[in-house]
């Protein structure tokens, strides 16, 4: 019996061209990118590239790039590192709707039993949220406003941009849970004045368990997790080999035409 999957937007099927790219790190480039001999050397002339790839791909800068478990994981650390960056100016009032990820409104609930205000915008009867909603709604103590770019379960497509053009001319943090979206609609950071967004590999035929958080250079990121080196660095060792080694970086990239995203393993 032939099965036929329909189900793309939950997960997708790795394509050949990510599992081919992702072998030779998983077999034979497999040093500590942080090592300083020639294997961690390799690997890390490896993540580095990726880390340029995706950059270009969200119109962002390499540095403002950060790799994570998923999006869940990239939706809890842009959220919590938000709300912390407004507490410490006395703001914690923050901005979302009602019909976000369970990502988003789960750590949204563990902000309000810190204090926090959280205002979830109603959603219209097409299955959005207007900017008008989000500007009536900020207020002077608003630190940060949440809204997903394209919705999982109804595929909705909300006006990001005209959103994030609200948000910049507020002063208030914007992120976007752009998951859904990646492969299907145009990501660019900067004209789209997002300060934060959240990708996720396995919802464009990448692996699972593979994430990317942006953040624009200047948000400073809480930690979720203590212990090992920061990715956020001067002048990172590796990085300074890596320019004067004219050994290239093995990486592979797909490219969905007409896509503003390329998905790099």
């Amino acid at each position: 019996m032939t099965t036929i999957y329909a189900d793309n937007a939950a997960t997708t099927q790795m394509s050949r061209a990510a599992i081919d790219a992702m072998l030779p790190y998983l077999e034979t480039i497999y040093g500590n990118p942080s090592s300083l001999h020639s294997v961690g050397q390799q690997a890390a002339g490896a993540l580095l590239s990726a880390r340029d790839r995706i950059a270009k791909c969200l119109n962002a800068s390499p540095r403002e790039i950060y790799f994570t478990s998923g999006g869940s994981e990239a939706d809890n650390q842009a959220i919590l590192s938000a709300a912390r960056l407004g507490e410490r100016k006395g703001k914690k009032h923050i901005i979302s709707t009602a019909f976000e990820h369970h990502a988003v409104l789960h750590t949204l609930k563990k902000l309000e039993k810190e204090g926090f205000t959280v205002e979830l915008l109603p959603v219209g009867p097409i299955g959005t949220v207007t900017a008008q909603q989000v500007k009536d709604a900020i207020r002077e103590d608003t630190c940060l406003v949440s809204v997903m770019y394209a919705n999982n379960e109804i595929g909705s497509i909300l006006p990001i941009s005209e959103i994030g053009a609200v948000c910049r001319a507020a002063g208030v943090l914007f992120h976007t849970d752009a998951v859904q979206a990646a492969g299907h609609l145009p990501i660019d950071v900067k004209a789209q004045n997002i300060d934060l967004l959240s990708l996720s590999a396995h919802k464009f035929h990448g692996p699972k368990g593979t994430g990317v958080l942006y953040a624009r250079q200047d948000v400073f990121l809480t930690n979720l997790i203590e212990g090992g080196a920061r990715v956020r660095r001067t002048s990172p060792p590796s990085w300074a080999w890596l320019r004067r080694s004219k050994t290239p970086a093995r990486t592979s990239t797909r490219t969905r035409k007409g896509s503003a995203l390329c998905a790099t393993v």
